[in-house]
């Protein structure tokens, strides 16, 4: 039986909410009321076959109190005059909204947009857009708004995100809520007070113009000769980008390695340093020019993944080679082979032949399920006869 149902007005109704129509219409930018439901009824053999069945599909349509149904009276040849709903509509957005229960949605968007008009009519269109997902941020929009109207008034200020002055609102709270505080900006900010180059989503602070934490890098000193701290021979410093960038080194060895406890007994090595890696985004090291000059070795799981952060760390440094990365070291520790929990999928392109090789086995599962070899797992001799291949290999 496929006669329309008051759960089925609902759920046309909700569409309409879902859609965002509802509150627009609400809000004077949109009128799409009266508003006409699809209604499907019994045909006169249905009427006649299933009498008692159409007898109740009519009488719920006599209970409907925020729907309005326009009657019409059929003669029907056996059962005689007969009423029945012809159609069915909902005449404003305030009936729509009581038939669906969504009094406090609709009041909480009624309070956003007054409130916004008053204060940051800029940020209309987004509400007028974008109706139900604001209203889930309706407990935070007076907070969002405070927010916006001090970097309106503090165009590009230059500070960290902790030295906002803004009453009733906290540094963590910004960092929260980054995504819709990008979109709102965008909106009230001039193109002059945006630096478009940034993302809104991932480099907030660059957007608009915070400072934002530095950039730091970890690394251990592997020949005692190489003074970076005076006093300290191999020693495990953490600088900031530009600080890194100055160091000034030439012609060394740069290890880089993702794992802590491999960073830290990583063997003494002549004319070289070992860089305690951040996985995805060489962004800190990219300042360093002279490691251009330098020989580099990037050691990361044998994985997809591992590949993936050496595709990536190739864009920046072309020059980089992998270390212990290769289908030998694979193979010599299967009993401690592990599985990966989600796969790199996508084509990596700055992989050299042998590691797209094993990239491509990994990815395809030729070897098994989401095989996965973690760099602590390698024998330290085996690590140390590697480095010592690699190092004579550039001498």
């Amino acid at each position: 039986m496929s006669w329309t149902t008051t759960l089925d007005l609902q759920s046309q109704a909700m569409r309409h909410w879902t859609r965002g129509d509802i509150l627009r219409s609400l809000a004077g930018v949109q009128d799409i009321f009266p508003l006409k439901l699809t209604l499907r009824s019994p045909t006169a053999n249905e009427i006649t076959n299933q009498f008692d069945a159409a007898r109740l599909w009519i009488a719920q349509f006599a209970e409907l109190h925020d729907f309005r149904v326009e009657w019409c009276e059929v003669k029907h040849r056996v059962l005689g005059a007969q009423r029945l709903p012809e159609s069915i509509w909902l005449d404003a957005p305030l009936a729509a909204i009581k038939a669906l229960g969504k009094q406090r949605e609709a009041r909480c968007f009624q309070t956003m947009v007054s409130h916004t008009r008053e204060t940051i009519p800029a940020l209309l269109p987004w509400l007028y857009a974008k109706p139900i997902r604001a209203v889930a941020f309706s407990d935070r929009w007076p907070s969002l708004i405070k927010i916006v109207q001090w970097v309106v008034a503090h165009p590009l200020p230059n500070i960290f995100l902790r030295q906002a002055d803004i009453v009733g609102v906290h540094s963590k709270f910004i960092e929260q809520n980054a995504a819709i505080l990008g979109e709102l900006l965008d909106l009230a900010l001039p193109a002059d007070a945006v630096v478009g180059e940034c993302n809104r989503s991932t480099q907030f602070c660059a957007r608009y113009g915070f400072k934002e934490r530095p950039l730091r890098i970890r690394f251990r000193v592997l020949d005692g000769s190489i003074e970076v701290v005076r006093g300290s021979p191999l020693a495990d410093v953490t600088l900031n980008a530009d600080a890194f960038a100055a160091l000034g080194f030439t012609g060394i060895n740069v290890f880089i390695t993702e794992n802590e406890t491999n960073f830290l007994s990583f063997p003494t090595v002549t004319n070289s340093i070992v860089v305690f890696g951040a996985g995805y985004g060489w962004e800190a090291l990219r300042p360093a020019t002279w490691l251009h000059s330098c020989s580099i070795y990037y050691w990361g799981d044998i994985d997809t993944h591992g590949f993936a952060i050496l595709n990536q760390l190739r864009s920046s440094f072309p020059e980089a080679q992998s270390l212990l990365m290769n289908r030998e070291t694979l193979l010599a520790h299967t009993t401690f082979w592990g599985t990966e929990s989600e796969q790199v999928r996508h084509d990596l392109k700055i992989l050299s032949l042998e590691e797209c090789a094993i990239f491509n086995d990994l990815r395809d599962n030729v070897l098994g399920d989401r095989v996965r070899l973690e760099q602590e797992h390698v024998g330290f001799e085996w690590v140390a006869g590697a480095i010592s291949r690699a190092v004579r290999a550039v001498v």
